[in-house]
């Protein structure tokens, strides 16, 4: 399943793919048609000979200026400045030069110029009128309609050694009174500065994420401005928390005068009201609705099973269609709505699921929640930093059963049970692994609290894989595999299997797994069970042929035992230090057996030592043994944590080793001369 966002924001920086590049691309080759000769602004000007800070001589560009200018002019209307300037050090610095400024029909732009200093030559100038409007780039699997736009300006000759910079200003009528300065990029910063100017009467505050807090100075009437040199550029680590949680920023909270406004909020508690406002409206139910829950629930007299009932019919028969136009990235459409068109995105299931509940007496609340661990921490200070929604359903009492483990007790509203009504292949009493474990904000009548979702057991997400396998004495090895597969072990199998277009490509999941660990191989033959069957193991059967897989030295045979399947990881071989907490997917609990039946005239002359590696993180225990005239070598690796802190990177970087180390073991057998 893809992660779907419902809550959307114009980004400060796009992500890029090809497609973007491509059409940037020629967008940039029209637009140079545009540019004229005209000095920089003295800005940009004074950064000509400014030194350079600390980098890396892999660094594609450095961010020489930024400014942010904000002016609160009243609750509806603010206005920001914004001026940027990088230093082009690399080919790949190359896209700086393509300015993005995204608008929405609350957000429109007023002004748009850019410049190069080149190293040789005249600067360059493009204005406003140079600029192009167009749909920014969709996310990709998903249907998806919103009013977002981006204007699009192209800063001709942004070469290596050329400096390019831009200046813009937009006007705003915010959904919400908090804006945020994020200072911290994947370049390095020389300075960067932040003014805010408010009316007289209003207040705010500041926090800071990820960065020690500064205090600001004054820089004028209600005016005050925060100034940070040399900033670090954040390197991407893999399986590291997401950006908007790791980078430095401050988020800034605004109070106009007398209190009473919907769309400020100082804390959890207060942005879950102003969620609950934008709900609260949208969950009655419609004739319609009443009649296809009595529907679904006809003839069924426990509440578990009308509540899976329910559930199932947005999980699998509502489609997922994003239309988010104004403040629909942030209001679920009404719930009669949704019913009506049966799509809509992950706000607009999660309404539908708890109007349709509350008419079987089962009360449920939105949660907000970001897709990856992370991004939210109970140190992060109250924001919109959040791109999904599910839900939280009370469990009434009497209602036991165990197949309902995504559970907490909440100490006010009972059992609540986190389910995720856009999660297509996850059933019903479960959450995948990314939500576990994640802290998201709980909106109930009263307000919002930041909650920490339960964290499934490891067993319920697991491959429980076993081969009997038969070795020749050429090398060749052969024989049938069967895995069992649970939780999101089970569910990523069947995305990609749903996904195939033609039947012959349902093979391509066991190929890829062969091919990690085979440099030649033959599947003869494959089954799937359960595919469609989401609330039971998913199965694969199949049975491949390998030549040259065991070794021949001499009179020996090098058979390695761990036949498949990779667990040992290499993202902590790095020259540099881990920086970032690694996260992980969920907790697993994988097992293999392997049972290799030694060829004739063969007979063991060594085996790999166990392995026992125990960590509070994860676990890992393998053993080869002789049963029989056979190998049998069986392993357990257990994922516990699912965030390990820079303080285990080096524990845990043993602990793959280790279990590299124990994949790549032999067997040695030599010719029995008896």
């Amino acid at each position: 399943m893809k992660d779907k966002l419902c809550f959307s924001q114009p980004p400060r920086r796009p992500a890029t793919n090809f497609r973007s590049l491509l059409m940037l691309a020629v967008i940039g080759l029209m637009l140079n048609l545009c540019a004229s000769a005209g000095d920089a602004p003295s800005w940009m000007q004074a950064l000509v000979n400014a030194p350079l800070p600390e980098h890396s001589e892999k660094t594609e560009a450095i961010l020489m200026y930024s400014e942010t200018n904000v002016t609160v002019v009243a609750v509806d209307k603010i206005r920001t400045q914004v001026r940027e300037a990088y230093k082009i050090l690399r080919p790949e610095g190359r896209e700086r030069g393509t300015v993005l400024v995204y608008l929405n029909s609350q957000r429109k732009a007023k002004s748009l110029h850019g410049w190069c200093i080149p190293a040789q030559g005249k600067d360059y100038e493009v204005k406003d009128k140079d600029s192009l409007e167009m749909a920014p780039p969709m996310i990709a699997g998903i249907e998806l309609v919103q009013d977002v736009k981006a204007r699009v300006l192209h800063i001709p000759a942004p070469e290596p050694g050329n400096i390019v910079g831009y200046e813009y200003e937009v006007e705003e009528a915010p959904f919400f009174l908090q804006a945020s300065w994020g200072f911290q990029t994947t370049l390095p910063v020389r300075e960067s500065h932040y003014t805010l100017q408010i009316p007289s009467g209003w207040e705010y505050t500041s926090s800071w994420v990820n960065h020690t807090e500064l205090k600001p100075t004054n820089a004028g009437k209600n005016q005050w401005q925060w100034t940070i040199t040399d900033i670090k550029a954040l390197r991407p680590e893999p399986n590291m928390p997401p950006f908007n949680g790791v980078r430095g920023q401050m988020i800034v909270t605004l109070f106009p005068p007398g209190g009473g406004a919907l769309n400020n909020f100082a804390n959890w508690n207060e942005m879950g009201k102003w969620y609950t406002n934008l709900v609260s409206t949208r969950l009655d139910a419609s004739p319609q609705i009443k009649q296809e829950v009595a529907e679904l629930t006809a003839g069924k007299t426990d509440t578990l099973q009308k509540m899976q009932a329910l559930a199932g019919f947005v999980q699998h028969d509502v489609r997922y269609v994003a239309i988010e136009l104004g403040i629909g990235g942030w209001q679920p459409h009404p719930a009669s709505e949704v019913f009506i068109k049966r799509h809509g995105d992950c706000k607009d299931k999660a309404t539908l699921l708890r109007s349709m509940l509350h008419e079987i007496g089962v009360d449920a609340y939105h949660v907000a929640i970001y897709t990856e661990r992370g991004a939210i921490t109970p140190a992060t200070p109250a924001n919109h930093g959040f791109n999904h929604v599910i839900d939280a359903i009370h469990i009434p009492d009497g209602v036991l059963d165990g197949s309902l483990v995504a559970t907490l007790q909440h100490p006010k509203l009972g059992k609540l049970l986190f389910f995720d009504p856009t999660d297509d292949v996850t059933p019903f009493g479960q959450i995948r692994g990314a939500l576990q474990a994640n802290f998201g904000l709980l909106v109930t009548p009263d307000g919002g609290e930041l909650t920490e979702l339960p964290q499934q057991p490891s067993a319920m997400n697991s491959i429980q894989r076993t081969a009997k396998l038969i070795l020749a004495p050429d090398g060749t090895l052969k024989g049938d595999v069967e895995e069992i597969r649970l939780g999101d072990r089970a569910h990523s199998q069947r995305s990609q299997l749903l996904a195939v277009g033609k039947d012959t490509d349902q093979i391509k999941p066991v190929e890829n797994l062969l091919s990690s660990s085979l440099s030649s191989f033959h599947v003869t033959h494959a089954t799937i069970s359960n595919l469609h069957k989401w609330d039971q193991p998913f199965g694969w059967k199949y049975t491949f042929e390998a030549q040259n897989y065991a070794k021949n030295s001499g009179n020996l045979l090098l058979v390695r035992p761990r036949v498949i399947g990779n667990k040992g990881m290499s993202i902590l071989e790095t020259k540099e230090p881990r920086v970032f907490p690694i996260e992980f997917d969920g907790p697993a609990r994988d097992t293999d057996v392997f049972e290799i039946a030694i060829p004739d005239g063969y007979v063991v002359e060594d085996l790999p030592p166990p392995v026992d590696a125990e960590y509070t993180f994860a676990s890992y225990y393998a053993k080869t043994e002789v049963v029989n005239r056979v190998i049998r070598y069986s392993r357990t690796f257990e994922q516990k944590e699912l965030s390990v802190p820079v303080a285990k990177a080096d524990e845990l970087k043993k602990f793959y080793r280790l279990i590299s180390s124990d994949e790549r073991a032999t067997v040695v057998l030599k010719t029995d001369t008896k």
